[in-house]
């Protein structure tokens, strides 16, 4: 079992849900050091030597397991960065749970900077779920700065869940894929930013195989005075179908920017961009307050079911 306190149970709790020990593979850090690692048959966790970081094989044909890769940060000041990387084999089908918490109770800034590299096998199939979070009363800034890149071959699927609700002050997030024929990338990010919080997401899809798909769906809200900027890029180079959309909702002095990028190299690419930007419409708040709910409890209500 692992020796975990309560603040390290609070955050994983945020960022992967987990109660405890997670079952199957996984490798828990904190503090720029691991608290536990476990690999299983067919999921093999080996520390890189040249850099921070881990070399992750899962073997051909898994079926239905999970891997777990959380990061905390609870050290004011402390700024890493790790390097992970993923063989996906031909023809699995795996969870893989990721995500990063920052608790920064001092005047330092907190940083973490991931790397992921995903090379995803022929056939193969994998759901990446990454959750941000932070929490603390310090002044130090939390900062996160993912990198995910995705090299998928024909035939594979991935679906991403991108999440960030509460507490991170500065990020940018940047997700290039290439995808070769009949491979399908489908992403999903929920956002929300407040106070003077800034967020940058930044996506580069390639659909570079016959047949293959994108499908890259942004929601967020931006609060106070904070800042986000959604700079989705999807580039068609052969028959395939590509789609991205930025739904957004901005209140009180929140600045959003949507950057729609398409480019057709191939005249069989059908590629679309759609963008939302608008505030609460005031009689969706009003319907919500004849029930009973004051208006911060209704604004509270619509946002919930807009980021669910």
């Amino acid at each position: 079992m692992l020796e975990l306190d309560q603040l390290q149970l609070q955050m994983l709790k945020e960022v992967a849900d987990l109660h405890g020990t997670p079952e199957g593979a996984y490798n828990i850090r904190s503090d720029s050091r691991s608290l536990g690692r476990r690999s299983t048959a067919n999921i093999d966790i080996v520390p890189k030597t040249d850099v921070s970081g881990l070399d992750i094989t899962i073997k051909p044909f898994t079926k239905n397991e999970s891997l777990h890769i959380p990061v905390i940060v609870t050290k004011s000041g402390l700024k890493e960065t790790v390097y992970n990387d993923f063989h996906v084999g031909e023809g699995a089908k795996v969870l893989i749970v990721a995500g990063c918490g920052i608790d920064n109770c001092g005047n330092q800034d907190s940083q973490h900077d991931g790397i992921h590299r995903f090379f995803v096998g022929k056939n193969a199939s994998v759901k990446y779920v990454e959750k941000h979070y932070g929490s603390g009363s310090g002044s130090g800034k939390r900062i996160l700065n993912p990198v995910t890149e995705v090299y998928m071959e024909e035939g594979s699927s991935m679906e991403m869940e991108m999440v960030q609700i509460k507490g991170v002050d500065d990020t940018e997030r940047t997700t290039l894929a290439e995808l070769k024929a009949d491979a399908k990338l489908v992403v999903r990010e929920r956002l929300m930013t407040h106070e003077n919080q800034r967020a940058v997401s930044v996506y580069d899809v390639k659909l570079n195989g016959t047949h293959s798909s994108a499908d890259v769906v942004s929601r967020s809200v931006a609060k106070d005075r904070s800042f986000q900027k959604f700079d989705a890029k999807i580039e068609g180079n052969a028959e395939c179908s590509g789609h991205t959309e930025c739904d957004s909702i901005i209140m009180d002095e929140g600045k959003i920017l949507a950057v729609p990028g398409l480019a057709a190299n191939d005249v069989d690419a059908m590629l679309v961009h759609e963008a939302a930007i608008g505030k609460i419409a005031g009689e969706q708040i009003i319907k919500l307050m004849t029930l009973g709910l004051t208006e911060q409890q209704a604004e509270e209500q619509i946002i919930n079911g807009f980021l669910r």
